[in-house]
């Protein structure tokens, strides 16, 4: 079985997602980067952009504004403004 990540992502108007992913693909504030499984533990900030991941094979995209990502252990946390 592959390997998945466990994305949070959260607003102040509340949960934007909850679940298991393969991949994230977000807007860094130095540019696109990615998350996969087994990623280095990170803290940045992220740019205006569209957060971009797949929920059981199905393409789901959130545009934000600006936001913090946190990964660590499999477990992203992504806290956003819209």
């Amino acid at each position: 079985m592959d390997s998945l990540l466990n994305l949070t992502i959260v607003s102040p108007d509340g949960v934007l997602f909850e679940g298991k992913v393969k991949n994230i693909h977000l807007p860094g504030i130095m540019g696109q980067f990615s998350i996969m499984p087994q990623h280095a533990p990170l803290i940045t900030q992220l740019d205006k952009g569209v957060i971009t991941f797949y929920d059981n094979d199905l393409k789901k995209e959130i545009n934000i504004k600006s936001g913090f990502i946190d990964v660590k252990h499999d477990v992203v946390s992504i806290c956003v403004e819209q």
